[in-house]
């Protein structure tokens, strides 16, 4: 038998050393911080109800870190694994109130080590990870409404419903297979209260400020998801390559955690039952994956690798459900050695390509450009940066360097530039050819991009 408070200390000196690697290691290895992390890091200079690509949760979640921390790349980092981190607390808690066995809770998350979305692409805070504790926690409060019938697991589902939709639109097929899982228990007459009215207006009241938002805007965040997609491009062909590319990168990203499952196993013989946590599982874990599938079939769209980085967090819970009868907790020798070799494998593959590398976005001389950009403003003008203009990455890493934090804007509207006030000294970024022809204040270059810097002499 397992002492429980051994597995307990190595769960909990599991999170710790996740926290500290994937903290650690990019904040030493990368000189700027990923794309994705400098986009929310502008759209939070600018905070809005919702933003050219995504709803505004990861931006809210930069800006309350650049507020206590300014920019210091490592704390973005850290903001990442603590989404992370807090996602795989949740689905633990879920976990052991789920198999009532501290266990099999232990080996959910152990197993999760094994998906790369949860170790090697960490680093980079983005929507995707924005979602991971409100998806987790959707599972979690779905799983608690339908066993204890309480009111407030009701609205707290509806909560945290709402804010992972407004960390990604994506975060709909969840609420799907949820909202699914309802109906079918309502069928079942297996609910016995009107509890589940109340999951609804809820999230609606969570996400009405970022609907109004979308009606102000013209619906652009969904415009640029169907062009991310490729909606607009695809032809028949597209209806059954791109579902099959997607299916098979999906078993090759979870072979890792295959192979770590097999090691805990007697036999590889799943007991496929229609319980009531088996059901629970098909309605949240296994709906959202074919419904995804689903869209690629019917429409004919890409499915992108990274979109499907919550999907997987319950998987470790699902094979266990799967396998319990298989697993043999006597030895845990091999299934931890092949932990430990992926544990650390991550990190050092992550190093290897940082170092090897020298092309990424991360290798990019944001603070020093910023630097040269600050000194040509010190020599021409008597006023700060207030405003950049162009695109997340050129702008929105001036935006973050600069010891001014100028709020970042894509372009300067009519609106825009009424409401700039007189001592705002703004910096255009784009087209070197074209900002050098039009630009009506100092002008420079840093390749490949131009700036033009209009201030107070």
């Amino acid at each position: 038998m397992i002492n429980k408070n051994y597995l307990y200390k190595f769960y909990l000196l599991f999170l710790s050393l996740h926290l500290i690697i994937w903290t650690l290691v990019p904040s030493l290895t990368n000189e700027n911080l990923p794309l994705d992390t400098i986009e929310a890091l502008a759209w939070g200079s600018n905070l809005d109800w919702g933003f050219n690509k995504h709803p505004p949760f990861s931006a809210f979640a930069v800006e309350i870190f650049y507020q206590i921390f300014g920019n210091k790349d490592w704390a973005y980092y850290l903001l990442s694994q603590i989404f992370v981190l807090t996602a795989f607390i949740i689905v633990f808690k879920f976990a052991y109130d789920f198999f009532d066995n501290f266990n099999f809770a232990f080996l959910s998350i152990i197993l999760l080590e094994g998906i790369f979305f949860y170790n090697y692409t960490t680093p980079e805070f983005n929507v995707n990870i924005s979602q991971l504790p409100f998806w987790a926690s959707a599972i979690y409060f779905s799983w608690r409404c339908i066993k204890n019938e309480k009111t407030f697991d009701y609205i707290l589902l509806g909560f945290f419903m709402g804010l992972g939709f407004l960390s990604k639109y994506l975060f709909l097929y969840l609420i799907l297979g949820i909202k699914f899982l309802f109906i079918y228990l309502i069928i079942k007459k297996k609910i016995k209260s009107f509890n589940f009215l109340l999951v609804g207006p809820v999230a609606l009241i969570t996400i009405f400020p970022h609907l109004i938002w979308l009606f102000q805007n013209d619906f652009i965040t969904l415009n640029y998801g169907f062009q991310r997609a490729g909606l607009e491009q695809n032809d028949f062909s597209d209806h059954l390559i791109l579902p099959f590319l997607f299916i098979t990168k999906q078993i090759g990203i979870l072979i890792p955690f295959f192979v770590m499952g097999f090691f805990l196993l007697k036999k590889i013989n799943p007991k496929i039952t229609y319980d009531k946590k088996s059901i629970f599982l098909i309605f949240t874990f296994i709906i959202p994956i074919i419904l995804i599938i689903l869209t690629s079939i019917i429409m004919g769209i890409k499915i992108r690798t990274m979109w499907m980085t919550p999907f997987y967090l319950i998987a470790g819970v699902v094979f266990i459900q799967l396998f319990k009868k298989n697993i043999n907790l006597k030895k845990l020798n091999k299934f931890f050695f092949v932990f430990f070799i992926l544990f650390a494998l991550s990190p050092l593959t992550y190093i290897g390509v940082s170092i090897s590398n020298d092309f990424k976005r991360t290798d990019y001389e944001g603070k020093e450009i910023a630097r040269l950009v600050q000194n040509k403003w010190d020599d021409n003008f008597i006023n700060e940066i207030k405003v950049v203009v162009g695109d997340e990455w050129f702008a929105g890493n001036l935006s973050y360097h600069l010891n001014s934090r100028p709020r970042w804007i894509i372009e300067l509207t009519k609106n825009d530039t009424i409401k700039l006030k007189d001592d705002e000294g703004v910096i255009y970024t784009g087209n070197p050819k074209i900002l050098k022809k039009i630009c009506p204040g100092v002008y420079g270059t840093i390749k490949p991009v131009g700036y033009c810097m209009i201030g107070r002499k």
